[in-house]
């Protein structure tokens, strides 16, 4: 039975100091809580690192076992690998970096070093528990080069990897020197899932920036293999806090925080000690409030909770020590014998004590400068039962896509916070309701466990699509079937594209023309006297003959505007016109004009634009910007539009290869046809043979052909094959 492995950096249980000895303790978390469903299940087991490294073997080995026993895998870290591997590359280069904050950045060998061999580790481990039919689910920045170590070792296994902090634009990305390495590691996952669709689109352009990969859509192409890269929001035990604001012990606890702020308005601020937090920024909106409102003196408190993180490291000393003096300014400056202004604690409280501070707080300001979700805006949504409460909320959390009534603030803009607190502490009620009813309802039917089974589920959905694409790949069992075929067959029929089929791409569309093993290799087919060798391409009818004038070939040129048969004439199809040509060349040359890289090709009755040599990006842009021009002349003048491989072409609506290719088997009748393509007019050519041919796509699109070949340099293995 097949079962799924999650591995994450940190266990859901970690090992913990009490007394002389170590005990276990259950991790607070969102991940933890989240993926708790998904590991109850079956045999399925988590990986990661239990907090502690211990030096005693029999502790060790008595750990390993309790564990296991609740199928946790624990990878022991030492000082140093956590140094560098956590402490160093992950914190220190990843986390700076994916927050906007390159300035923070330490670009250390040693810890890079430090991070592969930590990362290999985790797979080693992986490969000891890894069967067939499993499916490993990875977690997070530390782990960005372990699906492509898997891919490597096992280039079947169903692998899906989610990032939980954001994902930054390419420039700020392309600064980490090993960003290569990073990116075709995480390219080793068949679903890559971000917070955001602006994390997606980042990633995408990574990837096709800084890799040799191309992209469609949200897909990319690695390899011969599809990798989809899609946005999956996390949520929340919506249910748990839902809960815990009806306890007891919880509503004992609001009771106890009202009576100790009276009538107060109580604004509640959570983090941990972080600069992407925008603690400061945060603290000096609510010092320009309390100046420009002086009527809100003693009505309303700032209950600011900073969690302890790496406050040992020295940005977030001193980040630390700035808020500390920030507070005691604003304390110091507005404060009096029986308010202060800011209370303020420096320490992580249980998740029963958050519960109450949610429900006792009338607005909850979470302002981070960049935050891949943000669930403590989640929390206390879900926390009001009530519906009352307020929730400002920087655009820049992930969290902001969906909290759409939440007041939406820029956190740099202490003016903006200013404003939303002045806005919020003023809300009328039924407008307070109205917002919050709304965000409940998409907290809890988007909670953690929504989105957990949605991300496995896709997974499933891509690994069934890859197994169909799979079967239909040209591997040995179809090529010999082909092959057998072709041998048994009287009389054959081989349609060959040419760009991108018999020759690859090259940016100057006149440096394709044929070399001596092409020549060799069509000779011989076209030698056996069973064969009927087709060349059927786009280019212009002038080129096929300068390229194939002396050649024993049928060649179709222009799609099918050109014909000519061994030994004979190029013949013209009748009915043309070129009417159009005039107005629909102008325009193309105008996009042509404002597009560097670009040309317009003009053939007998059709024009093609180029862009094989224009910035990536800037291309596809373009392109589907001249698509939305050339539409109207399309109707007016009955034309086909064709957006290809970087060209979009436009001709008569009567000509297409699979015309052409229907002359052909009006004329003639074959035991086997062969046709090989690799873009979008090819496909009229699959369409127009009959099912029981042998047709074959160039690439992994979806297509009408049969079967498909990963690459053009396959194309030639396989004609060799059958001329030998």
């Amino acid at each position: 039975m097949s079962k799924t492995i999650i591995v994450s950096n940190r266990l859901p249980i970690k090992i913990i100091e009490e007394g002389d000895g170590y005990a276990l303790q259950p991790s607070e978390g969102g991940l933890a809580t989240g993926l708790a469903s998904i590991h109850a299940q079956g045999k399925n087991n988590w990986i990661g690192w239990p907090g502690v490294f211990l030096n005693d073997p029999k502790q060790t080995t008595y750990f390993t076992s309790a564990l296991r026993e609740r199928r946790l895998i624990p990878i022991f870290l030492d000082d140093e690998e956590i140094k560098g591997f956590y402490e160093g590359f992950s914190n220190e280069v990843l986390w700076p970096i994916f927050h906007y904050m390159p300035n923070y950045a330490v670009y250390d060998l040693h810890n890079w070093e430090t991070y592969v061999k930590v990362n290999e580790r985790f797979r080693d481990l992986i490969l000891a528990q890894a069967e067939p039919d499993d499916t490993i689910w990875i977690h997070d920045y530390q782990l960005l080069l372990l699906p492509g170590l898997i891919r490597s070792a096992l280039p079947d296994a169903s692998i899906g990897f989610f990032q939980h902090i954001p994902f930054p634009s390419q420039e700020l990305f392309r600064l980490i020197p090993w960003r290569k390495e990073l990116l075709e590691g995480m390219l080793g996952a068949d679903l890559l899932g971000f917070h955001t669709f602006d994390d997606v689109r980042h990633f995408i352009s990574s990837a096709t920036r800084l890799t040799a990969t191309n992209n469609n859509s949200n897909k990319l192409e690695v390899d011969g293999r599809t990798v989809f890269v899609e946005p999956f929001p996390m949520g929340i035990d919506s249910n748990r806090f839902a809960a815990l604001s009806s306890d007891e012990h919880v509503l004992k606890r609001v009771a106890e925080l009202k009576l100790n702020f009276g009538e107060q308005k109580i604004i509640l601020s959570i983090d941990r000690l972080d600069y992407s937090k925008g603690i400061l920024q945060r603290l000096e909106a609510f010092a320009l409030f309390l100046l420009e409102n002086p009527a809100f003196h003693k009505q309303v408190t700032l209950y600011m909770v900073v969690v302890p993180s790496r406050d040992t490291v020295p940005q977030y000393r001193e980040l630390k020590d700035q808020i500390d003096r920030l507070v005691g300014n604003i304390n110091a400056q507005y404060g009096s014998y029986d308010w202060y202004p800011v209370a303020y604690f420096y320490h992580g409280y249980p998740v029963a004590e958050i519960a109450a501070l949610y429900n006792m707080a009338d607005v909850c300001l979470v302002t981070p400068m960049r935050d891949g979700m943000n669930l403590v805006s989640k929390e206390y949504i879900a926390s009001r039962n009530d519906e009352t409460g307020v929730l400002i909320l920087s655009e820049m959390a992930g969290a902001a896509n969906e909290l759409i009534d939440a007041l939406i603030v820029n956190p740099n803009n202490v003016h903006d916070i200013r404003d939303a607190l002045l806005f919020a502490l003023n809300m009328p009620i039924p407008e307070m309701k109205r917002r919050m009813k709304s965000m409940r309802a998409i907290v809890f039917k988007f909670n953690v466990q929504h989105w957990a089974t949605l991300f496995m589920n896709r997974l499933e959905e891509i690994k069934t699509v890859q197994s169909t694409t799979k079967a239909r790949l040209v591997g040995t069992t179809i090529e010999t079937q082909i092959i057998d075929q072709y041998k048994h067959a009287a009389s054959r029929l081989l349609l060959l594209d040419y760009d991108g089929t018999l020759v690859g791409f090259q940016d100057d569309i006149d440096k394709a023309s044929p070399d001596d093993q092409l020549y060799r290799l069509l000779d011989t087919l076209e030698a056996d006297i069973n064969n009927h060798l087709v060349i059927i391409s786009g280019r212009k009818h002038s080129t096929l003959e300068q390229w194939f004038h002396n050649k024993p070939y049928s060649l179709i040129a222009e799609h099918g505007v050109w014909t000519k048969e061994p030994g004979g004439e190029w013949r013209l199809k009748s009915g043309l016109s070129n009417a159009w040509k005039g107005e629909v060349s102008a325009l193309m040359e105008s996009f042509a004009d404002r597009t560097p890289g670009a040309f317009v090709e003009e053939k007998s009755f059709s024009l093609a634009w180029h862009y094989r040599k224009v910035q990536r990006d800037l291309g596809p842009l373009r392109a589907h910007e001249l698509i939305d021009s050339l539409r109207d002349y399309s109707a007016a003048y009955g034309l086909q539009l064709l957006d290809g491989d970087k060209v979009v072409e436009i001709r008569s609506a009567e000509v297409n290869k699979g015309r052409a290719t229907l002359d052909i088997l009006h004329e003639n009748r074959y035991d086997f046809i062969l046709s090989i393509g690799d873009d979008r007019t090819d496909e009229d050519t699959f369409q127009a043979l009959p099912a029981t041919a042998c047709t074959i796509k160039v690439g992994t699109e979806v297509s009408a052909a049969r079967f498909y070949l990963k690459q053009q340099r396959d194309v030639r293995i396989l004609l060799q094959k059958l001329a030998t």
